[in-house]
């Protein structure tokens, strides 16, 4: 009789302490608590520390307060121009409102299903406005740098039924269709060659006519710098035309005159090893040195 009332004893003891442990439940500082009794939310807890609930009737289901990564698979949508394009990127979410977050969707993974099939949605409609060209090699005025804007407008539009909140969208990458890579990497090349000719072509273009605008200074220059110096040397003529006309106005300073010039030429004559001049009867020179004699 002792040893059954130490098992009764025993088993209400383990029960007590099996209700005691369902009773209590913890929650996190970044998570939700949904108290749920019977299919339905008794309520939800939203701050940290012990709480408790009714053994045996209420269940408790944690969900993330923090913001949450979902990085898509990468999706193959189509261009203006129908040319595919493989679209990589992720979405940054967190649950906004708890309550009508479990009613709409009641799970981590739908809420990834309805962001993927919104972003999915979101990317096919606005690439499908932009050309391949725009996209592989996008200019300022296409739109490109507001891309990843558009879309996270687009995808928090379409998700605010559900109780998250949209923090971000970013598109990581593009990318071409593996039939499609090599055609459009060598028209990427043939486009890349053309540009650095032209741009080679209107540079020797604009170096020739460089070189053509400074030999035309070169020779105005070159020009104006003979003028000057025949002007210099047609001045320097009339001056000494002008000296010795001042020195030699009369006949004897005449004679003299083309007496030392004859002598200068006599003089000229007679260097190296010729030592012989022949000189006219009538050389004014002649007559001089016939006086001498």
């Amino acid at each position: 009789m002792k040893k059954k009332s130490i098992i009764i004893l025993t088993i209400i003891a383990i029960f007590v302490l099996i209700t005691a442990f369902s009773s209590c439940y913890c929650v996190n500082e970044n998570e939700y608590a949904y108290v749920i009794r019977f299919s339905k939310i008794e309520r939800i807890e939203k701050s940290a520390g012990l709480h408790f609930k009714i053994p045996f009737m209420d269940s408790v289901k944690f969900f993330p307060k923090n913001i949450q990564l979902y990085d898509l698979a990468p999706s193959d949508v189509l261009t203006s121009d129908s040319k595919t394009m493989s679209v990589d990127s992720y979405v940054l979410w967190k649950i906004s409102d708890p309550m009508t977050f479990y009613k709409t969707l009641g799970s981590i993974p739908e809420a990834q299903n309805r962001l993927d099939a919104a972003t999915y949605n979101a990317l096919k409609n606005i690439i499908g406005t932009m050309s391949q060209d725009s996209i592989i090699t996008p200019s300022v005025d296409d739109g490109r740098n507001d891309l990843n804007v558009v879309v996270h407008e687009q995808v928090k539009s379409s998700t605010t039924d559900y109780g998250i909140e949209i923090t971000d969208v970013k598109i990581k990458r593009f990318d071409l269709p593996t039939e499609n890579e090599e055609a459009v990497y060598q028209r990427m090349i043939s486009d890349r060659n053309q540009t650095a000719e032209k741009y080679r072509a209107e540079g020797s273009s604009e170096a020739t006519k460089m070189k053509n605008d400074v030999d035309k200074q070169v020779n105005i220059i070159v020009s104006d710098a003979k003028a000057q110096a025949e002007e210099i040397v047609a001045e320097g003529e009339k001056q000494y035309i002008k000296l010795l006309a001042e020195t030699f106005n009369t006949v004897e300073k005449e004679n003299f005159y083309i007496f030392m010039r004859s002598l200068d030429t006599l003089k000229t004559s007679l260097t190296g090893e010729q030592k012989t001049i022949i000189l006219g009867a009538d050389s004014e020179l002649a007559k001089i040195l016939q006086g001498l004699e």
